[in-house]
């Protein structure tokens, strides 16, 4: 079993729960549709239709499209209890659907650096073994009834709990998940469970090139003990026990550290007194100090340099390059998310160039990937035959030195803005799409109009400033690489490229 350190949000899954409802509708209208022409050519069978003349395809330029759909926020209504739970609710009635997600601030990165994966099996068993009400077993059966759910999960930065149910079943659905939230059971043997799960994906852990790749690459950057590169073993496993979740538990899930999301069917008015029944009572556990939720530093641990894992059964390397990037919040943010696009994609300078030109790569990318509240990456890299490696690298490091010496084309420049623009709206198509930006942007202390700012940036974004942003940003003398593939097979060898001559072998070992 795989565990990931970032879960998507919860709000975006359940937003599943809503397309199977509308297929099943869309489903039945057209079955109707089909009879009433069935229907409808019967009785018509006589009659000589008019030959139908097919239209001439026009080219792509003359295509024409409407403007992109303005992204608006829904109305919504944020509420704060006195207890310092705060909420966002937001009313849409298009289906019988209520979906609600909560953030926590939580994390893996708060758990102990001795007891690496307590809080991903905090965050697993709160739902897998139900409340002290409902254990895990009755809990499934009761919403597998209802065709509803009650998800939770731990990625790196905040806890997840999420729930989706039909409006008829929402006060019993509501108050089952504000249940699991507060009391959860911590069975011994759900406990035993994800501890097992997480000793095969340790054990398997090795068995991927991509998964080796981006694990010891982290590494690289943040460093192995840093909370945003750490990894679970078997002697951290072996520290995490049932006090130790229900400790974490005890200390970490408080209304002040709550923010919640509700989208769908209901009354603001009578789900602000749900709210208040479910979770007006809820008070921080005395006994437990309060939570020091301050961020762990964050500095670049290697500083350039040519990293390599031999894995001689491989035909092909696994290639990662880049170093320790920036926040969202950072001034440039706008200038190297559409530097972003003139990269990659089909059109993207790093496709055309080392792909379709050279035919050096199987996959090749290039990101500038900013966190909110702590420094993300700048990294990129690809997948080639093992002796044309170090032509790639070549090839990778010399488009990434042409955005940062050379201004791009007013044409890419165009392209790239509006690839941007297309993408960038496609994340506000629902009401519950938009609530988990609003969750984040005040989770993560940002101002409301975030998205608005950014959009009028990329359109005001001029070559100018991509080239500034590509200059400060991109950082060659900190460029970390590191390949993992057959050490023999790849000619001419890997010191061809490394500043001072040196590759430094990395040793994985037995889990």
């Amino acid at each position: 079993m795989s565990h990931p350190r970032d879960l998507p949000n919860l709000l975006d899954r359940m937003n599943l729960m809503t397309r199977l409802f509308r297929l099943r509708r869309r489903r039945r209208v057209s079955l109707l549709l089909a009879g009433a022409i069935a229907l409808v050519l019967v009785i018509c069978s006589g009659l000589q239709p008019a030959p139908v003349r097919a239209d001439v395809p026009r080219h792509y330029d003359e295509l024409e499209f409407p403007p992109l759909r303005e992204v608006q926020l829904p109305p919504y209504t944020r509420v704060q209890l006195n207890n310092g739970l705060v909420a966002y609710l937001v009313e849409d009635h298009e289906l019988p659907l209520v979906s609600g997600s909560a953030m926590l601030r939580i994390g893996s990165r708060v758990e102990p650096a001795e007891s690496v994966g307590l809080a991903s099996i905090v965050g697993e068993v709160i739902r897998s073994g139900g409340s002290q009400s409902h254990p895990g077993d009755a809990l499934n059966e009761l919403l597998e009834q209802r065709a509803a759910l009650i998800e939770s999960g731990m990625d790196t930065v905040s806890g997840i709990s999420g729930f989706g149910s039909l409006t008829e079943d929402l006060d019993e659905v509501f108050a089952l998940f504000a249940e699991v939230l507060r009391e959860p059971a911590f069975p011994q043997d759900k406990i035993d469970l994800s501890k097992t799960r997480w000793r095969g994906s340790i054990a398997r852990r090795n068995d991927q090139p991509s998964g080796i790749l981006s694990r010891e690459f982290g590494k690289l950057i943040y460093g192995a003990d840093s909370p945003y590169a750490r990894t679970v073993e078997y002697s951290t496993l072996d520290r995490i026990d049932r006090d130790a979740l229900v400790a974490f538990h005890r200390q970490y899930y408080r209304p002040d550290t709550t923010l919640l999301g509700i989208v769908g069917d209901f009354d603001t008015a009578e789900m602000r007194s749900r709210l208040e029944a479910a979770f007006g009572d809820w008070q921080p556990d005395p006994s437990m100090p309060p939570p020091d939720l301050t961020l762990p530093d964050v500095a670049q641990a290697s500083a350039g340099g040519v990293y390599f894992i031999d894995r001689p059964q491989l035909t092909q390397s696994y290639i990662q390059m880049g170093h320790l990037g920036g926040k969202l919040s950072d001034p440039d943010y706008t200038s190297l998310s559409v530097l972003n696009q003139v990269l990659n994609g089909f059109s993207g300078q790093l496709t055309n160039e080392v792909r379709s030109r050279q035919g050096l790569a199987y996959v090749v990318y290039g990101y500038w990937s900013p966190r909110f509240d702590y420094p993300g990456l700048f990294v990129g890299g690809g997948q080639t035959r093992s002796e044309a490696t170090v032509d790639f690298i070549r090839a990778w490091t010399g488009e990434i030195e042409k955005v940062r010496t050379q201004p791009i084309s007013d044409e890419a420049l165009q392209l790239a803005k509006e690839s941007e623009l297309n993408s960038f709206v496609f994340n506000f198509q629902t009401p519950a799409q938009l609530m988990s930006r609003l969750m984040r942007y005040e989770y993560y202390d940002y101002p409301e109009d975030f998205i608005f700012r950014y959009q009028r940036e990329v359109e005001a974004t001029t070559a100018e400033d991509i080239l500034r942003a590509a200059k400060t940003h991109l950082q060659p003398e900190n460029l970390v690489t590191l390949v993992v593939g057959n050490g023999e097979a790849i000619q001419p060898p890997l010191n061809s490229i490394a500043a001072d001559g040196q590759v430094i072998p990395l040793e994985l070992g037995d889990p």
